[in-house]
């Protein structure tokens, strides 16, 4: 086992992690742990494996605790790594890999904003109002690290907008903050589910002006 790369858990007993089946797994005596925090070294510590990357569920969300291999290599690879981050050539490489990555993200930024906006599709009377909503998901889905449907590739930019869409407003425009959804499989999709028609049902009034518009909740907050 000590000769693959996989994930695994930490354990009560010391000198031991827990595999994803639940077997313990002895550290081997010559491996540290490298924590997290350089994501640099810990690419090339993987590349160069074997590894075990200890990971720890936070709410929805997995969170790095580390990752171990052989001591000798971690030592090894982050000398290199030093050495070559005093080169000045490196921090323009590193400036300009920055540089490319904020452009792209300007871009990909744009192209959603326009995704959501075309989704909305919003009566030409209140147009104004979709512009305004789209800045609002787009600002909220967008950032890099956000964690939300809007950071995937693996389904189209229009499905994305129409997630991330519904999803902020179910946050912002509905009562599933607060609310106390029983532990029950399955429930709490049952509950997205239906508080997602109600907020498609919600667009369509808008996609056909007919909205009384002192009363809705989505009016309340893209004018707050």
């Amino acid at each position: 086992m000590s000769d693959q790369n996989i994930e695994v858990r930490t354990s009560q007993k010391a000198g031991y992690v827990m595999s994803l089946d639940g077997d313990l797994l002895e550290i081997p005596r010559s491996w540290a742990l490298l924590p997290p925090g350089d994501a640099a070294l810990s690419r090339r510590i993987k590349k160069d494996g074997p590894t075990w990357t200890v990971k720890e569920p936070k709410g929805r969300k997995m969170f790095s605790k580390g990752i171990y291999a052989p001591a000798e290599r971690i030592e090894f690879l982050k000398k290199q790594l030093v050495g070559e981050r005093e080169d000045p050539s490196y921090q323009k490489k590193l400036d300009a890999g920055r540089a490319r990555r904020e452009r792209e993200q300007e871009v990909y930024k744009k192209e959603f904003w326009a995704a959501v906006v075309a989704y909305l599709d919003f009566h030409p009377d209140i147009d104004d109002l979709a512009t305004d909503m789209a800045n609002h998901i787009t600002d909220h889905a967008i950032p890099v690290g956000s964690g939300t449907v809007a950071r995937t590739k693996r389904i189209p930019i229009e499905k994305r907008a129409e997630a991330a869409t519904i999803a902020w407003m179910r946050h912002q425009t509905t009562a599933y903050d607060h609310m106390v959804i029983s532990r029950e499989k399955g429930k709490r999709r049952e509950v997205r589910k239906m508080l997602a028609k109600r907020s498609k049902q919600l667009l369509d009034s808008y996609r056909k002006g007919d909205v009384d518009l002192i009363k809705c909740p989505l009016y309340e907050v893209l004018c707050s």
